[in-house]
């Protein structure tokens, strides 16, 4: 019976259950009708009591929600040996499992092979093509390993604008060898991760990227005395603009997502040329060049910059306004700053197009902590750019037009206020910041149509020379 039914036959008979139940005593009990409130505590009884019966047969006829699956494992403390090793154990035959998944060269080879024996006329060019019905023969005869590749919506991705609908084979099987190289570069940096929470600590990036140096030809010029400045460089890019928030640590997937690891690994290329090593932050020269940099500003060969060593920095033009905000703000010791405090300043002067670098020069012209720049922000920072003017005997700019000017730029969401999101979506970040940091970067920009007209008679004349 529904115990809906139950109590309200219950309640329609009030005394039927307690009748039998009275005690006799040697005194007359009074046998009337009972009070409003033993009728309510007595329907609050018997709600109780079947509300259980009933909830505990639903309770039996669904063993499954008597207990909530666990979904939480804590990883073992520092102390519990023989749990962190069993962890790590764990962890290193799941990650040889999923490495003997991935297609071997041999296995990549005879893809090759299948693919071009399917291949469907007529070709564009010297490109091979294949069209969906092989495309499945070949998925079918390639092995249980290549099963993820041969998909309709594999097919669908590469699938451009041939008239046969057909893709081209070299797409894919490139599209193949990257899948693979990523699923074996994100086991490799798993190894890394000793917290196995799928992030890497600035230690794990740096003994991944020492035990990576020796695979790299481009390094082999190194000496191993510049080894560990040279991780301190290559892993500064990585935390710098992987890691924001400063928390000490970078998703894996992350770093597979950038190209700074495609930068790294460009290394490998014993034929690289000297233009594409000048622009990879990674190569040789360029870290030699930042560490040179470095070394030439420490005059007093202290192993760290003071104030007055950092301002002879690039044109040596900064204002000593924003030098001061950069030791106010920045990571120093005993006043001076270390050489990995020194490649987050460089990274941010020489990349201020990027939302990290913008993020961190915010950080500094914001004086107030407000989130935003005001018209006090920009006119504390530009007085020091008229007082530079005056020394180098140039006439001040006035205030008033380089504001509008930088407003007109930004374009604000508040016209009175200037936020981080602004200068980012704007694409005007990087002038705004030269504007008001740096003498010559405002020269350059004060003096840019003149300098555009001199580039001009230059090409003119090389063309008629």
């Amino acid at each position: 019976m529904d115990w809906k039914e139950a109590l309200r036959r219950r309640l329609a008979t009030p005394g039927a259950e307690t009748k039998g139940q009275l005690k006799v005593t040697g005194k007359k009990q009074n046998l009337g009708k009972k009070s409003e409130q033993e009728l309510k505590d007595e329907e609050m009884d018997l709600f109780t009591k079947y509300y259980s019966e009933w909830k505990g047969g639903r309770r039996n006829t669904n063993e499954f929600y008597k207990t909530i699956p666990r979904f939480y494992y804590r990883l073992p403390a520092e102390d519990e040996v023989l749990l962190q090793k069993l962890r790590e154990e764990s962890r290193a035959v799941f990650l040889q499992r999923k490495s003997r998944e991935l297609l071997d060269n041999e296995e990549l080879q005879n893809l090759w092979f299948l693919l071009d024996k399917h291949q469907t006329p007529p070709m564009i060019g010297e490109e091979a093509m294949i069209n969906y019905e092989n495309f499945l023969k070949v998925g079918e005869k390639a092995g249980p390993k290549c099963k993820q590749f041969f998909t309709a919506k594999v097919f669908a991705k590469l699938l451009h604008t041939d008239s046969y609908g057909r893709i081209s084979i070299m797409q894919f099987f490139n599209y193949v060898m990257r899948k693979v190289w990523l699923h074996q570069t994100r086991i490799g940096l798993s190894l890394y991760d000793v917290a196995g929470q799928g992030y890497l600590r600035e230690s794990d990036l740096e003994n991944y990227i020492l035990e990576l140096i020796p695979t790299l030809p481009q390094l082999d010029g190194l000496e191993k005395s510049f080894y560990s400045f040279y991780v301190c460089t290559a892993v500064r890019k990585f935390f710098f603009f992987l890691d924001p928030l400063r928390t000490g640590k970078i998703k894996i997937q992350d770093i597979l997502a950038c190209s700074f690891l495609d930068d790294l690994l460009e290394l490998r290329d014993e034929e690289l040329s000297k233009e594409s090593q000048e622009t990879n932050w990674f190569s040789a020269p360029s870290a030699l060049r930042v560490y040179g940099q470095y070394l030439n500003l420490d005059k007093d060969h202290n192993g760290m910059l003071s104030k007055e060593e950092l301002s002879r920095y690039g044109t040596a033009t900064m204002t000593n306004v924003f030098l001061d905000r950069v030791f106010q703000e920045c990571l120093t010791y005993d006043g001076e700053m270390d050489y990995k405090t020194y490649l987050d300043f460089v990274l941010a002067l020489e990349n201020r197009k990027e939302p990290a670098a913008l993020q961190y020069i915010f950080k500094l012209l914001d004086i107030e902590n407000k989130g935003y720049l005001n018209v006090f922000s920009l006119n504390y920072f530009f007085r020091a750019i008229q007082e530079l003017m005056k020394i180098h005997g140039q006439d001040p700019v006035s205030f008033q037009d380089v504001k509008d000017e930088i407003f007109d730029m930004v374009k604000p969401k508040d016209p009175l206020k200037i936020s981080l999101q602004d200068l980012i979506n704007s694409n005007q970040g990087d002038t705004v910041t030269t504007i008001l940091i740096d003498l010559n970067g405002f020269w350059t920009y004060e003096n840019r149509e003149a300098l555009v007209a001199n580039d001009s008679e230059n090409a003119t004349d090389l063309d008629d020379a």
